[in-house]
């Protein structure tokens, strides 16, 4: 295997987001995107409880990407517009496709609230080509036990496939564009190689842990914690010196400009200025507080 060479190798630094604080890998002033991966954020963990539970996104609106949830540790509850009522826990997986318009709402479920408990995911925002931004919007929901796995050969290393494929190996969820997602979980001393589409750009992010990429490379926990990836191999291997989980993400680049507004990802300002208009006058239906 051919390895692809290091592009980049980003911080994941906290930022404030209202009342709570988190990584944000991607973007940053070393790296402002990788096409077609928008944003990266990495949330706690948190200690939720009756007295702390600052991680409820009341309603709010979408259009022109893919929002999706990784969730590490915990539970959420989410709601939306198109009538889904779903408990997301520790594992699983939420993809909503946005398209022209989605309101929605996560948090904490009120039963992991009262008992407490630490929650802790990413938030991957996967733009859409302009020619889906507004197409009819989608949520899927897939259950950490119901993704298929790839195994090395020394059962060190755990990839879920979560979306694309690895090794002949499928995701359960259904993609707008070409795209792989991948949760790895390595034990100590664990080896494996990864491929990469060619046509793909693509990165590795380190939630927890400390490995190797390509012999020299290091991720390190509260140190460097994001790899992007040139164009210009076949994949990249890996090693764990200490248990470790990381995210691997690829997807074909669109080449497209990109326009964001708080909640909308676009491709120019009137169609801002469009998607704001929309919300306000309800063509992205109704979501009630809880």
């Amino acid at each position: 295997m051919k390895h692809n060479t290091i592009k980049e190798i980003g911080r994941s630094d906290f930022v404030n987001m209202g009342p709570i604080q988190l990584r944000q890998p991607l973007p940053t002033r070393q790296i402002e995107m990788i096409d077609p991966f928008i944003l990266l954020h990495h949330y706690g963990p948190y200690k939720i409880d009756e007295q702390n539970n600052p991680f409820d996104l009341g309603p709010h609106p979408h259009r022109g990407f893919e929002p999706i949830t990784f969730l590490i540790q915990g539970e959420q509850l989410h709601r939306d517009s198109l009538g889904n009522e779903s408990l997301v826990k520790s594992g699983d997986v939420q993809w909503t496709t946005a398209g022209r318009g989605i309101i929605h709402a996560e948090g904490p479920s009120k039963e992991f609230v009262q008992k407490g408990g630490e929650l802790e995911g990413i938030q991957l925002w996967l733009n859409l080509p302009a020619e889906k931004k507004m197409m009819q919007p989608n949520y899927q929901h897939v259950k950490n036990d119901e993704f298929n796995i790839v195994v090395s050969e020394d059962k060190k290393v755990n990839i879920q496939i979560i979306a694309g494929s690895l090794e002949g190996v499928h995701g359960k969820i259904g993609t707008q564009t070409s795209v792989n997602a991948y949760m790895i979980n390595i034990e100590e001393g664990g080896k494996h190689n990864i491929e990469i589409d060619k046509s793909h750009q693509s990165l590795l992010y380190l939630l927890n842990g400390n490995v190797s990429v390509n012999d020299n490379h290091r991720l390190i926990q509260d140190e460097y914690q994001l790899i992007e990836f040139n164009q210009d191999g076949d994949g990249f291997n890996i090693e764990a010196h200490k248990g470790s989980k990381l995210l691997f993400l690829s997807g074909a680049p669109f080449h497209e400009k990109v326009k964001t507004y708080g909640p909308y990802v676009m491709n120019s300002q009137t169609e801002i200025m469009e998607a704001m208009r929309d919300y306000q006058m309800g063509k992205m239906g109704f979501l009630p507080m809880n």
